[in-house]
């Protein structure tokens, strides 16, 4: 029997890092908002790696935090480590990471969405979504045949989707840790026409950090005076707990090569694709046979466990196996495994089904975010669970869908090449994705998106305050540097050029042009008198936009070019199929697909310059109302 149970205008299935997102989002916005787990006491789970960040996946927490996201400030006020990397390289490459207390991170976005008005708390397994004969979504309905209606839906059911969990020969349906698996959803998506895919994915064993010596390995500090998330966080939590480098060896590899007839992912047991940038130890000693040792990291779960996370040993080989091999390693040769690893398949549906605001093609009304979408990762979820939420409240409201381009954010190039690339396996954002990374930094994530998420209204006024005041600062910072001009004759300046190791002016120059060198800072200019005391955020966006002014402005250039082509729009009744000219699997991808603009059917896959040509003589003629 079912019944009635509640009325939303947006429901949002599944509590982890996308749900968490969405839900808060379209609650923040204004609209009565439910949320379903399948266990409350999993709300912003951790299952794999407990951090957040690394490279590129800081920029995405840094853009979810400008346009007014939850994430950044809960790792803020959890992380127990935190380290800027790649400070070797460019800006445009730095990237924060912040190792998490797991169990309070939970706690701490359990809490927030508690105290969230407009939003209520489900613990419930949804088994079907409801739609009427237009193709548009009713509500949804639960293993206990409870209905709940609402105007949207949005999915984000990470690896609990047809879960599937494999240890050497055993396997068992379940979602991560073991948790239940939502089984009928899949079937529902299928009816109501949707294409599912399998993906695989893996975490490594956590391991009794009582049971290691330390002292064989490589300490890994965090940084005494870091940066933090979330543009709002004035101070960290104090914590600075190591991690510790380890390498595998020989004896590690035979170990693994002698039971590789026993590994699922090489006897056929694992059938869905797993991702190609995190490999499990199998994999890697398969593929790079010629390489004597891999590196590995222990890294803590929390304050309060003695849990340890083997980052780099991801497995899915039987629980034997794992414990001797991982006690071939220095410092582990007494270890004792905790929880152990293993691979798990899930469904997920094909993301070139979703319009660029993540809303379903088909069914109006119906969003998916996360690792439903193809991706893997607790950043790439969570940021397609802020713009689902936010596009779902749009939708209700009536208004124009918030969609950002490939050379506005990283959010941006995730959705397009999840939405107009496709995936064939777990996507995973790295930097090399974008092509405008030199203007996408980690640093300037609030200069180019705060104004955006106030224009939404998921910007705090306190926030926006804070926004306004810093660009106030940097902009007449700038301005002043850019008019006040030094001689040959400023003593402070020529000491400081000659300390420097730096050519001595000749001329007068400002600030501005004598901050360009490189081998000065903003700092320098403190010391002798011609700088100001500022944040140190000011004082890096400063320094950034001074040095890096010819290059950024080359990037502007490629944008502007990049712009003309998405700016050229594609009508949404164009029949691709009669296109003459153009290939075949131009014309059937570009019809599955349905770019919006050129530059879209720019990036599919099959699309050549060619076909492209073809299509932009199209749209001419049409635009002057001849026939082709």
């Amino acid at each position: 029997m079912t019944y009635t149970a509640g009325t939303y205008d947006c429901i949002v299935v599944g509590t982890g890092h996308a749900g968490c997102e969405a839900a808060l989002a379209a609650a923040r916005l204004g609209c009565k908002t439910v949320i379903f787990t399948l266990n409350m006491d999993n709300i912003g789970l951790m299952p794999c790696n407990p951090s957040i960040g690394g490279p590129a996946k800081g920029h995405l927490v840094r853009e979810i935090d400008a346009l007014g996201g939850e994430m950044g400030k809960n790792i803020d006020e959890t992380y127990i480590q935190i380290r800027l990397l790649n400070t070797g390289k460019g800006p445009a490459v730095y990237a924060l990471r912040a190792q998490a207390d797991k169990y309070f991170y939970q706690k701490r976005m359990t809490s927030v969405l508690q105290q969230q008005e407009n939003l209520d708390l489900k613990q419930a397994l949804v088994e079907k979504v409801l739609i009427n004969e237009e193709n548009k979504v009713m509500g949804i309905e639960t293993e206990t045949g409870a209905i709940y209606q609402a105007k949207t839906v949005i999915l984000c059911t990470g690896t609990y989707l047809g879960g599937k969990i494999i240890i050497g020969d055993t396997s068992y349906i379940a979602g991560p840790n073991g948790q239940r698996a939502a089984l009928k959803l899949t079937e529902s998506l299928r009816a109501i026409g949707l294409e599912v895919g399998r993906f695989k994915t893996g975490t490594p064993a956590r391991v009794d950090g009582n049971t290691i010596d330390f002292s064989q390995m490589i300490e890994q500090p965090g940084d005494e005076n870091s940066e933090f998330f979330s543009f709002m966080t004035e101070r960290g939590t104090g914590h600075n707990v190591p991690c510790y480098l380890a390498y595998t060896n020989e004896a590690t590899h035979q170990v693994i090569r002698d039971n590789l007839h026993r590994s699922p992912l090489f006897s056929g047991k694992i059938h869905g694709t797993g991702p190609r940038y995190c490999p499990s130890i199998e994999d890697k000693i398969v593929r790079f046979a010629d390489k004597e040792r891999h590196q590995l990291f222990v890294e803590p779960e929390g304050l309060g466990t003695s849990e340890k996370y083997v980052q780099g040993m991801s497995s899915s080989l039987p629980e034997e196996v794992q414990l001797s091999f991982l006690q071939t390693i220095k410092g582990m040769e007494k270890v004792e495994v905790v929880r152990t690893g293993y691979a798990i398949e899930y469904d997920y549906v094909v993301p070139d089904q979703l319009k660029l605001n993540l809303e379903t093609k088909k069914i109006d009304g119906l969003f998916c975010a996360g690792q439903i979408n193809g991706s893997s990762g607790y950043e790439e979820a969570a940021a397609q669970g802020l713009m689902a939420g936010i596009n779902a409240a749009l939708k209700i409201m009536n208004k124009e869908p918030f969609i950002l381009k490939r050379s506005e954010a990283y959010i941006g190039v995730l959705i397009d090449d999840l939405v107009i690339k496709g995936t064939n396996e777990p996507y995973r954002m790295m930097t090399s994705r974008a092509e405008y990374r030199l203007i996408l930094r980690q640093d300037n994530a609030d200069l180019r998106l705060t104004e955006k998420g106030r224009e939404i209204g998921l910007v705090t006024d306190t926030r926006y305050e804070l926004f306004k005041r810093k660009k106030t600062m940097i902009e007449d910072e700038l301005r002043r540097l850019g008019e006040v001009s030094v001689t040959p004759k400023h003593e402070k300046i020529a000491a400081l050029l000659k300390e420097k190791g730096s050519t001595a002016i000749k001329q007068g120059i400002t600030l501005y042009e004598l901050l360009r060198r490189p081998e000065l800072k903003y700092k320098d200019l403190i010391e002798i008198g011609e700088g100001r005391e500022l944040p140190e955020q000011v004082v890096s966006q400063i320094e950034i936009q001074i040095k890096y002014e010819g290059y950024i402005q080359k990037q502007l250039a490629q944008v502007e070019r990049f712009e003309k082509l998405e700016n050229r729009r594609i009508p949404e009744e164009l029949d691709f199929i009669n296109i003459k000219g153009m290939s075949v699997e131009a014309r059937q991808k570009l019809s599955k697909i349905k770019p919006t603009s050129v530059g879209q059917a720019s990036r599919i896959s099959g699309v050549s310059p060619a076909d492209l040509s073809v299509l932009l003589v199209y749209l001419e003629q049409k635009r002057r109302g001849g026939k082709m």
